[in-house]
């Protein structure tokens, strides 16, 4: 199930200041085995390299998912860890006092260092991306679940080896992100296109990458759920961290039953091939709202109502990205089932599709 709005993802080299980040830096002899303790994914130690992650809470929800960048302190020469996360307010602690109160006696200096750092994000460029290192393969378990395997033959470290900066593996064609000085402009604005916040809002959704508070719900959202395996956030042959026995259990011997997907949001009476691209036009939707299956009557057959329902995240522009039953999913795709939410006045119909880059067995998951 593919939709034509795919082919709709800006090619053409672009760059974007993400203003809702913050940062903070983790330093010390420790660091590496003090991130190693609550992350989701392994910390590498010699040499350290940055990464995509996650922090979940001790039942296995998550609490934010994290980018690790290394710096390399101009004074001592040592590498540290800077840590981006979403900085808007939501229902997880705030990052820095929960961080302190896991330090206990470990030689670990933590500080925000927002007031150094932008945030920036690019693609479209030969630059973003210079190799072809995404996962080629994956390993499925019995839940569902996914783990990456990475193809490294032509790169040591998935997400690249460069201090403040890093390849966006979460999905092919998301580019790169790295952080410069406050206030400064990237070099790369010479040669790209400074958009704004939601021209990367819609990169994101037409790839059918959720982040942040908005699409991984903080202290709600189950990491799976999320896809954050399929992104490469969590590790489940990794030893203890917190959320940890949950996660790989769930893993195991659980079952994933929902996804994060994008969709196209349009009028029932429309098709969602009719959509060849963003609608400037269409109707801001709220974040969170309900949206229920209906089945597809179909003559002189009768079908009990689907149980369940689904949750809008993230829309722009008549697309966006939603929390949704597998069981759903496949209903649409064999024409049983419509997904509707109501919005100013009116039924609006919700059509997901499965990214290109999704791998092949992932509609067929219950």
């Amino acid at each position: 199930m593919l939709s034509p709005l795919r082919v709709a993802a800006r090619s053409t080299p672009s760059l974007a200041h993400l203003n809702n980040k913050a940062i903070l830096s983790v330093s010390g002899s420790q660091a590496s085995e003090f991130l190693n303790g609550i992350l989701a994914t392994p910390i590498r130690e010699s040499p350290k390299r940055p990464l995509y992650s996650a922090l979940l809470h001790a039942q296995g929800r998550v609490l934010y998912d994290v980018f690790i960048y290394t710096n390399t302190d101009t004074a001592t020469r040592q590498q540290n860890y800077l840590v981006e996360y979403d900085a808007r307010s939501s229902e997880a602690p705030a990052m820095l006092p929960m961080l302190k109160k896991y330090v206990l006696r470990s030689k670990v200096k933590i500080r925000d260092a927002t007031d150094q750092y932008d945030v920036w994000a690019s693609w479209g460029s030969t630059v973003d991306v210079p190799l072809d290192n995404s996962p080629k393969e994956w390993h499925w378990a019995a839940s569902g679940a996914l783990k990456p395997l990475w193809n490294n033959a032509a790169e040591e470290w998935p997400w690249g080896s460069g201090d403040c900066s890093l390849l966006d593996r979460r999905t092919i064609g998301m580019g790169s992100r790295f952080l410069v000085e406050k206030g400064d402009k990237p070099q790369r604005s010479s040669t790209h296109d400074i958009k704004s916040m939601n021209d990367y809002l819609l990169h994101r959704i037409l790839h059918g990458v959720p982040e942040g508070s908005t699409d991984i719900s903080p202290m709600q959202a189950f990491p799976m759920e999320s896809n954050l395996d399929i992104m490469g956030a969590l590790d489940f042959n990794k030893g203890c961290y917190v959320g940890q026995e949950l996660t790989v259990r769930t893993y195991h011997t659980g079952a994933v039953r929902k996804r994060i997907l994008p969709v196209v949001i349009h009028e029932p009476h429309k098709r969602p091939e009719d959509y060849v691209s963003p609608d400037p036009d269409a109707p801001s939707h709220p974040i969170g709202v309900e949206i229920r299956p209906a089945v597809v009557p179909k003559e002189g057959l009768s079908a009990p109502r689907p149980r369940g329902a689904g949750k809008l995240l993230t829309s722009l522009q008549g697309v966006g990205l939603a929390l949704l039953r597998l069981e759903h999913v496949e209903a649409v795709t064999k024409g049983n089932l419509q997904l509707q939410f109501e919005n100013t006045g009116k039924t609006w119909t919700v059509s997901p599709w499965w990214p290109s880059w999704w791998p092949h067995q992932a509609s067929k998951t219950s």
